[in-house]
């Protein structure tokens, strides 16, 4: 008789990642931690190495870490920085507030989840491209499934023109010798063609994708990759009110809240309550 699907699992911890072995090491994907990678490898290299299994080289490690820096702001104004700082207002743990604002940052419209879906789009328009699609028929099909309108991952922002950020990327990437792949080429393509029709420009999500795509990753590798990616400004909001008087961030009136609920109602006397 087979043996249970459970009961094959039960009472003991398998890993196909790695390790400590008593008396031998602590290994990670084949590699001796601390004889093949402290001091050899970057932090980040080790980073991307556990989120898809493979070592890449310090040039694409360096660029992950110069983006990191891009992608989180100390500013208190962004959502998953505000629970961060709402966290050092409340006296909790840096580590408690810290994960809380990653959570939220874990969200469709900032963070990690719009870059999955910027590596997808880029991705499935290179795919069309491959097909025969000219750029300005993709474009059109995109545009077509939001009514029309520009909002495709990657592109337009909803308060500035333009975005700061992709200047100082696109410096280190050539300073890095990373050479314009078709990924990329396809985005800035894409770009004209919004610009003309839209007036709207590539976001540094969009550039990120495409460059991403030309080293060969996939969404949800770049995803794993940036699991913690907004982690510095969270910290550094959490700071900032955990060095001022308690519960002084945000603070609010009940007349502040715009309720939109049922009107007051008197709660009806109930027998048992007289009996108390």
């Amino acid at each position: 008789m087979d043996t249970p699907f459970w009961e094959k699992h039960r009472g003991v911890i398998r890993s196909r990642k790695g390790g400590w072995k008593m008396g031998k090491g602590v290994f990670c994907h084949g590699y001796d931690m601390m004889k093949d990678l402290v001091g050899s490898y970057s932090y980040f290299q080790v980073l991307i190495l556990n989120a898809t299994g493979r070592m890449v080289t310090r040039a694409l490690a360096d660029w992950f870490e110069a983006i990191h820096i891009c992608l989180s702001w100390p500013d208190p104004r962004i959502w998953c920085n505000q629970v961060g700082a709402l966290g050092g207002s409340l006296r909790a743990t840096v580590v408690a507030a810290t994960t809380a604002g990653i959570l939220a940052g874990d969200s469709k419209a900032y963070g990690q989840k719009p870059l999955f879906e910027g590596v997808t789009f880029i991705q499935r328009a290179m795919s069309q491209r491959n097909q025969g699609l000219d750029t300005q028929e993709i474009v059109a099909q995109e545009c077509a499934r939001h009514g029309g309108k520009p909002q495709i991952m990657g592109y337009a922002r909803p308060i500035a023109k333009g975005d700061e950020r992709i200047p100082p990327m696109e410096r280190v990437a050539k300073e890095l010798g990373f050479a314009i792949g078709p990924h990329l080429e396809l985005a800035y393509d894409i770009e004209t063609i919004l610009m003309e029709r839209f007036n709207e420009t590539m976001n540094i999500n969009g550039y990120m994708s495409a460059f991403l795509s030309d080293q060969g990753l996939t969404a949800q590798e770049v995803y794993r990759i940036c699991a913690v990616l907004i982690t510095s400004g969270v910290t550094a909001c959490y700071l900032d009110t955990f060095e001022r008087p308690p519960e002084t961030f945000l603070p609010m009136r009940c007349e502040d809240i715009d309720y939109q609920g049922q009107p007051p109602r008197a709660v009806p006397d109930r027998e048992e309550d007289k009996q108390i």
